[in-house]
């Protein structure tokens, strides 16, 4: 199973991008977006370094707040 988290798009190279997520950067490809992105847009990137889907802002918010609580809580033995 895989799991993508939502990544803001903080550069815009032709069919490349940067994009941001819980601090972390990386360059994605923009091939299977079919429509423009816009600097801080917030999209789900594949393993292998491909965004395939544009995501809303509020959307991607609540599941980095909700992400970020889970990976910052303690582990339970």
């Amino acid at each position: 199973m895989c799991m993508a988290i939502p990544s803001r798009v903080v550069a815009l190279a032709g069919e490349m991008a940067t994009v941001e997520c819980f601090g972390e950067q990386r360059d994605v490809s923009l091939m299977l977006i079919d429509s423009p992105l816009a600097l801080g847009d917030y999209v789900l990137v594949q393993a292998g370094g491909f965004a395939y889907e544009r995501v809303e802002a509020t959307a991607a918010m609540q599941t980095l707040e909700l992400l970020g609580s889970v990976l910052g809580q303690p582990e339970i033995a």
